[in-house]
């Protein structure tokens, strides 16, 4: 499929995903605006605050974006509230550096001239130094506005939406038409909000400080006026904060809110109960999905962000438990279902049939090159390839901890490489190992060799749906709907629907949609 084929067919969710960019973008812009700009003056007005407040400013700035959600969604949940924050912080340093700047940097003799007509500190502020240092003031919110919709990407992370949301996608599933679709769009809004603000930067700029040339060739009549500008950006910023809110708590009436990870395993999966709910509840159903990982989507459900979404036994047992493996699939089940229900007020629905565990991959050339059937196999020549896998995965105690004190292996090398670019990274032949998961479609779409865990490290991790005890409460039809579901999906199952998403680029809503079709379940 090319580029404007791929396209032509995600156009529609293209523009959803565009205009929630947009939205999320333009309300950061402003709300830095109105906290930097005031900040500025302050700082110019009490200059022992100055060090101070650039200074924390600076170290804010110096946070990467990543840690800073981390720290940010125990206290504001998933979604836009922290993204938006998130931006709002970054874009701070530029407006209120270029503010203070710029309002000290003013020609004293022109101060001095406006206080012999008998104007007032706050008369000077306004009439004269105000609308001098808007050329600056103007360049520092262009500076944030650009580095609001390159940030806002990562609002997808944490299930805000934005076009970040097709770039993580293709990144995790290796298409380049989806992160390309994603990432240009982006670019685009980028110099668009640069373009805007200069025009507006043009328009509020008093005649008497532009170029000639700039007087020449613009219009000095405007329907920007430096005095009205305040209020025009407050009406735009009331507007568009009620507008999210009311629509935020519209939504929220008998929805329910389901949850994923941020891989196409749980987007079909996350889809699936969606649809399953619509077609046999009266309910609603708003979805967060393509969260960052097992930790953002277990903090949401526990915090009550979301009411639902998939998770593995083996990974409650193990990443949220901290208990030892168990390989009895059975016993691991009961034990986290009796654990989350007790300490998280959680339930584990029926499985849904698969068990999609760890499994040690290679490329068929090193299967062959070294006659590797399984991971013992492995372990003689791991000193010889290199390693290529998750970050998760050179921390767990199934993971690579697991696999060097049971099978004794020592990789030549060991690289932590997110999502699908592990699969690159194998396929360029920078790596000769990676993990994978045991329903992964990228292991067909890649022909790549699964080993074998002779020694039986990996422990099963059969999927099931988890939810709020609350919501079931309320809403108690949703545990027979979603049961529908009960072992009715095999390894071989998911792993081709898996594959028709990663490879053949179907849409994770309409792979999820056909299989309820063809089991008669919607």
């Amino acid at each position: 499929m090319n580029f404007f084929q791929f396209i032509f067919e995600r156009k529609d969710q293209m523009l959803k995903l565009t205009f929630q960019h947009i939205q999320l973008s333009i309300i950061a812009i402003l709300i830095a605006i109105l906290i930097g700009v005031p900040l500025g003056i302050l700082i110019f007005k009490r200059k022992n605050l100055s060090k101070l407040i650039i200074g924390l400013a600076n170290i804010a700035q110096a946070v990467p974006s990543l840690a800073l959600l981390g720290f940010l969604i125990p206290l504001l949940g998933i979604g836009s509230k922290p993204s938006i924050v998130m931006v709002v912080i970054y874009a701070l340093l530029p407006i209120l550096k270029n503010t203070y700047t710029a309002l000290n940097n003013i020609n004293p003799d022109t101060v001095e001239a406006a206080k012999g007509m008998g104007m007032t500190n706050n008369q000077i502020l306004k009439i004269v130094q105000l609308p001098l240092a808007l050329p600056i003031i103007m360049a520092g919110i262009r500076i944030s506005a650009v580095t609001a919709v390159g940030l806002m990407t990562i609002a997808a992370f944490i299930g805000a939406g934005g076009l970040g949301y097709l770039v993580f996608t293709g990144v995790q599933t290796v298409d380049n038409n989806m992160i390309l679709a994603g990432a240009i769009p982006a670019c685009i809004l980028a110099l668009l909000m640069d373009f805007i603000i200069g025009k507006i930067e043009n328009s509020v700029t008093p005649a008497g400080i532009k170029t000639n040339t700039s007087n020449i060739k613009r219009k000095r009549h405007t329907i920007f006026n430096p005095s009205k500008t305040p209020k025009i950006v407050a009406a735009i910023l009331a507007i568009s904060i009620l507008g999210t809110t009311i629509g935020y708590f519209a939504t929220k009436k008998d929805t329910i809110v389901i949850g994923s990870k941020n891989y196409n395993e749980q987007l079909i999966l996350g889809n699936m109960f969606a649809y399953l709910i619509e077609n046999n509840t009266n309910l609603k159903v708003e979805k967060k999905l393509n969260l960052g990982g097992t930790s953002v989507a277990f903090t949401a459900l526990k915090s009550g962000e979301l009411d639902m979404y998939a998770e593995y036994t083996g990974t409650a047992l193990i990443s949220i438990m901290k208990r030892p493996a168990i390989n009895d699939p059975d016993k691991v089940y009961n034990i986290v279902k009796d654990y989350y229900n007790k300490t998280f007020n959680i339930s584990w629905l029926k499985p849904l049939g698969f068990n999609n565990t760890y499994a040690m991959a290679v490329r068929s050339d090193t299967a062959k090159k070294y006659d590797l059937k399984t991971i013992s196999d492995l372990s003689k020549v791991s000193s010889n390839l290199n390693l290529g896998c998750n970050m998760e995965f050179t921390g767990r105690k199934d993971g690579l901890k697991g696999l060097e004190s049971l099978y004794n292996i020592k990789f030549k090398s060991v690289k932590a490489i997110d999502g699908g670019l592990r699969y690159t990274s194998l396929k360029n032949k920078k790596t000769d190992v990676t993990d994978a998961f045991s329903t992964e479609g990228l292991l067909k779409a890649f022909n790549l060799k699964v080993l074998e865990d002779d020694k039986k490290l990996f422990p099963p991790y059969y999927a099931a749906p988890i939810i709020r005890n609350d919501t079931l409460k309320k809403y108690p039809e949703l545990k027979k709907v979603i049961n529908k579901l009960d072992g009715k999906i095999s390894d071989e199952e998911m792993r081709e629907m898996n594959y028709q998403v990663d490879k053949l680029g179907k849409s994770p809503e309409s792979v999820a949609k056909e299989f309820l079709k063809s089991k008669k379940l919607i």
